[in-house]
């Protein structure tokens, strides 16, 4: 059995075992310790072999699931420390993963993430940049 195929497998069960609600909206979680100093406002992401992009963040967790934005997730906390955290999360049908935020300064964040999104493995390394103050009428998570 491959290593992706007996963690998605596992993933639930284990998210259960630990007492979090698999239908639990990500929302209802504690905010993190290392995300409290992150600034909301206008975040440009960066990702080796992509064009960057820009992303209005309101709440910092919305950093934790980058290819999983739109998706109602549980979230299991792995480490959470001053400046960096990592937390597995797992979408139902949408799939699952695991990031590792290390924060540099309220304005810069580096982002480690893998998963499965879409029925595909990712598996990528993002430096994030406050830019600003997010449009009017773009705010989003």
């Amino acid at each position: 059995m491959s290593i992706v195929r007996a963690l998605t497998r596992a993933a639930p069960a284990f998210i259960l075992a630990a007492g979090l609600s698999a239908a639990a909206p990500a929302a209802a979680q504690p905010v993190l310790n290392a995300l409290a100093p992150i600034a909301p406002g206008q975040w440009l992401l960066r990702i080796a072999g992509e064009r960057p992009r820009a992303m209005c963040v309101t709440n910092p967790e919305a950093l934790i699931q980058i290819r999983h934005r739109a998706s109602a997730c549980s979230r299991l906390v792995i480490a959470d420390e001053k400046a960096s955290a990592t937390v597995h999360y797992s979408c139902p049908s949408a799939g699952w993963g695991r990031t590792t935020l290390r924060v540099a300064t309220a304005n810069a964040v580096r982002i480690s993430t893998q998963g499965i999104a879409d029925n595909a493995p990712f598996a990528f390394e993002a430096d994030a940049r406050r830019t600003g103050d997010c449009p009017a009428r773009s705010a989003s998570r």
